[in-house]
Parts: structure tokens; C-alpha cells; sequence
């Protein structure tokens, strides 16, 4: 195995052009436990460390740009006003060890569905810069997670950032575990509310081959919550419009069995988060809807 240790961003794109098979590290909490196990053996290495702006963030009036190697850390202690979805999710990842190095980048370029980020980015609708050098591109969200642990990057692409619309409603994230912390998700659910514009996402994690969006279950929410004028009067939800929008988000899962869960369990537990979630977003929507309304 090979080590590339390039010094700048402008080299980083060099050698992943010369060396389209190498694989980037930064903090290495996903990549090393592989290659400890010997379940990845890559012929090169590229060490992204010494590339300051990947640890560089910049929170703009309506979008945050991420540093594709901001450690999760800094998103809980610095980002959770912008951010507050991901911030949730950073905040399940591991341990203070972990968090202090793992990044969204890395679970972007791992591309696990059990990474903990996925759900708060679909929720958010946030797009991925790449870029080689050939030139950058915007992958939408929605369109980067290709198969099991595959993305949309380019042999010669690497993750620069990740840009996300700022909260302009309420958001959430839980998982299932076994545990409290140091726990690979049996399954994720991560919901966001977009007041302004009347929609609702969401995202889930380790219950389908990929990260996936509840797609039919948003449909289904944000008719009704129109149709019912919910945005506007701030009423409380009815038992069988939160029943039907759970029944809908675990319709949505493909799981499998594994030594973590059955399929059957997952499907109920991301029917029970969402219909969690929807509870507690919507509470806090009620409680200052008119500051979500007009953006004041």
C-alpha cells in the first residue's frame, strides 16, 4: 500500500486524477476499521489532513457550507442553530473520540446506509460538491447514494463540501440501537419541516440497501397538512393523520435481517420514529409558527 500525503487541495485533485483508485482519509474512523480488518486492501492511500478548508465552514443567510472533513464535534457545538438535524445526528455518532474525528464527508464517501448523517442531509435536501480536475458539480442528495456503500463520485472525484439550506422549520433525528452510544443504527429517521414553502422531508438509515427518502409519506403529510390549513391555524394533529403518515414512512423501508434486527422490526421502529418525530416537529412548529412563517 501506497501513502499520498498531498499539501494542498490543488495536489489532492492531481494525485486522485494520476491515482483514480486511491482512497481518501481524514479521520479515518470508517476507512482504518476496514482496512484493520483487512476487509479493504487499497493499493493508495490519500491523506487529506494537511488540507485546511476541508475543515473550514461558512454559515451564509440561507445555505452553510460544510468542509467535507468538519468533524462532528464542531456541527454539535457550532452548527446546531443552522443545522439542527444534523447537528442531532452528529450528536449519535460514537463517542467525544469519534466525534472529535469523524466527519459527514466520510459518511458520504463511505456511503453506508447506517451512517448517522445520511437521514438529516435527505431531510435537508442538501447537495455534495465534487470536484476533480476537471471542473466541480452539485450532486443533489438525493441522487448520490447509488448502491450498498457506492456513491456518484467519479474515479477522480473527491467530496469538497457539502452545502445545506439553513432550518427554516423545526427538525429532528433518533435512531435505534442497542445501546445509548458506541452503536451502529438498527434503524434512523430524520424529518424536516419547510414552512415556507409547505413541504415536509425525511430520511432513513439502515433499512433499505441504500439511505432513502419516505417519499410517499411526504406527499401524504404535506397534502394534508394543507388541505386541513394546518400550516396557518397551528391545530394539533389528529391521531389518524399521524398514524397514517407513520404506516406510509415504514411502507417506505426495504430492509433485511441481520445480527442487528429483523426487517420486521426495522419496519416497525421507523414507523415509530416517524410518528415521534412528526409529534415533536410539529409542537415546536406550533409553539413559534409565525417566526417560521415569515422567516422573522
Amino acid at each position: 500500500m501506497e501513502f499520498l500525503r498531498p499539501a494542498t487541495w490543488e495536489e489532492a485533485l492531481a494525485a486522485k486524477a494520476e491515482y483514480p483508485a486511491a482512497l481518501p482519509i481524514a479521520g479515518g474512523t470508517d476507512v482504518m476499521v476496514e482496512i484493520n480488518f483487512d476487509h479493504r486492501r487499497p493499493e493508495y492511500l490519500m491523506d487529506l489532513t494537511r488540507i485546511g478548508l476541508l475543515c473550514e465552514w461558512e454559515v451564509g443567510e440561507d445555505t452553510t457550507v460544510l468542509g467535507a472533513a468538519v468533524p462532528y464535534t464542531d456541527i454539535v457545538e457550532r452548527l446546531r442553530g443552522p443545522l439542527p438535524g444534523l447537528a442531532l445526528a452528529s450528536r449519535t455518532v460514537a463517542s467525544p473520540q469519534i466525534r472529535n474525528r469523524g466527519s459527514v464527508g466520510g459518511n458520504l464517501g463511505t456511503a453506508s446506509p447506517a451512517g448517522d448523517a445520511h437521514p438529516a442531509l435527505l431531510a435537508a435536501g442538501a447537495e455534495v460538491e465534487a470536484e476533480s480536475v476537471r471542473g466541480s458539480r452539485m450532486i443533489p442528495i438525493d441522487a448520490f447514494y447509488t448502491g450498498v456503500k457506492r456513491n456518484a463520485l467519479a474515479p477522480d472525484e473527491l467530496i469538497k463540501t457539502i452545502r445545506i439550506a439553513n432550518a427554516t422549520g423545526p427538525q429532528q433525528f433518533s435512531k435505534v440501537g442497542t445501546r445509548n452510544a458506541m452503536v451502529i443504527a438498527v434503524c434512523a429517521f430524520g424529518m424536516a419541516l419547510h414552512p415556507r414553502s409547505r413541504t415536509v422531508r425525511t430520511g432513513i438509515g439502515s433499512a433499505a440497501p441504500t439511505p432513502v427518502r419516505a417519499e410517499t409519506a411526504e406527499e401524504f403529510l404535506s397534502a394534508a397538512l394543507e388541505e386541513g390549513g394546518f400550516w396557518e391555524s397551528g391545530q394539533a394533529l389528529t391521531p389518524s393523520l399521524t398514524r397514517e403518515f407513520g404506516a406510509l414512512a415504514a411502507a417506505s423501508c426495504n430492509p433485511i435481517d441481520d445480527v442487528r434486527g429483523t426487517a420486521g422490526y426495522r419496519r416497525h421502529a421507523v414507523g415509530v420514529l416517524a410518528r415521534r418525530q412528526l409529534l415533536w416537529t410539529w409542537e415546536e412548529y406550533r409553539g413559534d409558527r409565525g417566526r417560521w412563517l415569515t422567516g422573522g
